[in-house]
């Protein structure tokens, strides 16, 4: 299997690694800036002969060399910094976003393509548009890191293991988010009867601010190491067909009552990518609050139009 990486700053190189050390051995990463991905590649190259591991990684500032790819996995963009939201990053990212789907269009029309660069959800539905493929081919990576950051301040609230954590979240990735506690369950518990209301709405606020608090301690860029062990556990279960059920950005055509809309909800992924879409059975509040979040992405979605018209 072939897996192309476009963007080898901290998200794309960090993800070369955890996949090479994962064992997906024909591995592209590429970056505009010169050298930077080569780098990268010659350092992973030789870290694998100290770990005895057997793979292969290409660095290059060519991304033809994509052609072919079974999985093609998007980071390039710029990074948030802080007091910047990922709604200030759309139209500079839209625009490296078109020209990198074109050239994924072109050559490697039968990929599978994961989004990573924010906003996260408008990126993905540009991605869907300009590429022009099957919506079950194109999704975002975003509310599986939520829900990853939902059940680590849950584990340091109430002192439970992470592994007794199934945490949910869907919505938008950002600050329309909606961590769901109803779906949440603690060693097979519902959140709602372990944690008082106040507790649990202490809980959602900070996983809303999780990724703005971690931008304004690094000030400069955002969080790399968990977004790449998010795409690494969506890239294993497409490559190893797991039929897992992870939150990704998809593209909604009827689900959950809206249209034309790419958003947070869980999907089982395997070897054809998004094979269903699992749509839950939200309760008035619920499906206000989800409803408030698709608003947050479609108030938006005029402003990327006039990247992807006319092509």
């Amino acid at each position: 299997m072939k897996i192309s990486i476009i963007g080898a700053g901290n998200v794309g190189g960090l993800t070369a690694m955890r996949l090479s050390e994962a064992g997906f051995g024909d591995i592209v990463l590429v970056d505009i800036i010169k050298g930077l991905a080569q780098g990268k590649a010659f350092d992973l190259e030789d870290a694998g002969f100290i770990l005895k591991y057997n793979y292969r990684i290409r660095g290059t500032d060519d991304i033809e060399n994509i052609k072919d790819s079974d999985i093609i996995i998007i980071t390039a963009g710029l990074t948030r910094r802080p007091g910047m939201t990922r709604e200030d990053l759309l139209n500079k990212n839209a625009r490296i976003l078109k020209d990198v789907c074109r050239v994924i269009k072109n050559i490697s029309g039968q990929s599978i393509v994961i989004v990573a660069t924010n906003p996260l959800d408008l990126m993905t539905y540009l991605a869907l548009k300009i590429t022009g493929f099957k919506s079950n081919k194109v999704f975002g990576m975003g509310i599986s890191l939520d829900a990853a950051r939902f059940a680590n301040l849950i584990n340091k609230e109430l002192n439970i293991p992470g592994t007794g954590i199934e945490a949910c979240v869907i919505g938008s990735h950002g600050e329309g988010m909606l961590p769901l506690p109803r779906f949440t369950t603690v060693k097979g518990v519902e959140l709602n009867e372990l944690a008082s209301d106040e507790k649990i709405k202490a809980l959602i606020k900070r996983t809303l601010k999780r990724g703005e608090e971690i931008v304004s301690l690094l000030g400069s860029g955002s969080a790399y190491f968990a977004p790449s062990q998010a795409i690494l556990t969506i890239v294993r279960a497409i490559a190893k067909d797991e039929k897992l059920t992870i939150g990704v950005s998809a593209y909604l055509s009827g689900e959950y009552g809206i249209k034309d809309t790419c958003i947070g909800v869980p999907c089982r992924l395997g070897k054809e990518g998004i094979e269903k879409i699992i749509e839950f059975d939200l309760n008035k509040e619920e499906r206000a609050l989800f409803l408030s979040s698709v608003e947050s992405i479609r108030k938006n979605l005029e402003l990327i139009k006039p990247f992807y018209h006319g092509l």
